[in-house]
């Protein structure tokens, strides 16, 4: 059953009516997409872990990369560094597999929307 024709008139019916007059930002451009550089077949999926406050998971994996980097830069004690070494290790081949499993990185609006979150959060 096909809807849009029905809708369709309801729109222009209320156009008529005034209803959409005093809407805010009448007029005005529409926000800048944040997902805009996702690819069509993740970007849902990423609106709605970013509406849930969650990052994927890869995202994740490259946060607790950057955190171990720091942490053992600033280590001064030997065995906790080799403790870090150990897990940065383990991320970041975890980081690789996700990114091969993925082929995101062969992807060139996967590359964008990546150094734009790189940039966002200092990496």
């Amino acid at each position: 059953m096909d809807l849009s024709h029905l809708v369709e008139e309801k729109i222009k019916q209320s156009i008529k009516q005034g209803d959409f007059d005093h809407l805010p930002g009448k007029g005005k451009p529409l926000p800048k997409d944040d997902l805009a550089y996702v690819p069509d077949d993740l970007r849902n999926s990423y609106r709605i872990l970013k509406n849930a406050n969650m990052l994927p998971e890869e995202m994740q994996l490259k946060k607790e990369i950057v955190q171990l980097e720091e942490l053992i830069t600033e280590s001064e004690e030997c065995e906790e560094a080799s403790r870090w070494n150990v897990q940065l290790t383990e991320k970041k081949l975890r980081y690789n597999m996700l990114m091969e499993k993925r082929k995101l990185q062969s992807s060139q609006a996967f590359r964008q929307y990546s150094s734009k979150i790189e940039r966002k959060f200092g990496w």
